[in-house]
């Protein structure tokens, strides 16, 4: 059975920096990213959160284009969230777990060329400083975004606990990489 891919890979408007697609996001956080212009279509951020589950039970993934690539990193990232929950003994609270993806979504990370990025044979580096700067903006931003809807949806039951069924992924690694150290 093969993985699931984005939807997004027939998007050939979207802008590629290195080989991966700058896509439109729905958020109001601050950053360089395209606004979507329908408010009720699903973007790249609940594409990655409705695809993770399934996605992180494989070890391959085939690549088949710029959105793929920007899926994979944020694959990556929730599963790097999740591990980052599930080290306390007791589970955080919805407003700890806010504040700590964020930390987490802000703090400096590996860029497709960088010597730490662990994806470097699947990823072009970016062009230049610029593009360089662009890319990272970028991500942060989406990041920001994917880590707030993350805890809407791991807090969704109203318990104050994270949903089982989610944190039960803490362990599993997607392509068995992580983007954490």
């Amino acid at each position: 059975m093969p993985a699931y891919h984005s939807a997004f890979n027939e998007d050939l408007d979207a802008r590629q920096v290195g080989n991966m697609s700058i896509l439109p996001i729905r958020t109001r956080i601050r950053g360089p990213s395209p606004l979507i212009t329908d408010p009720n279509e699903a973007d790249i951020v609940d594409e990655t959160l409705d695809l993770f589950r399934a996605n992180s039970l494989f070890r391959n993934f085939e690549i088949k284009g710029g959105a793929d690539r920007l899926l994979i990193v944020l694959i990556l990232f929730v599963s790097d969230c999740l591990a980052k929950l599930s080290q306390p003994r007791t589970p955080p609270s919805q407003i700890e777990a806010q504040k700590q993806l964020n930390t987490l979504a802000v703090d400096n990370f590996p860029l497709p060329g960088d010597v730490t990025f662990p994806l470097n044979s699947h990823y072009a580096p970016p062009g230049g400083r610029v593009e360089s700067d662009y890319l990272r903006q970028y991500l942060t931003q989406v990041r920001q975004e994917l880590a707030t809807r993350l805890v809407e949806r791991l807090y969704a039951d109203g318990t104050g606990k994270p949903s089982k069924w989610w944190m039960s992924f803490t362990k599993r690694r997607f392509m068995n990489r992580s983007l954490g150290a």
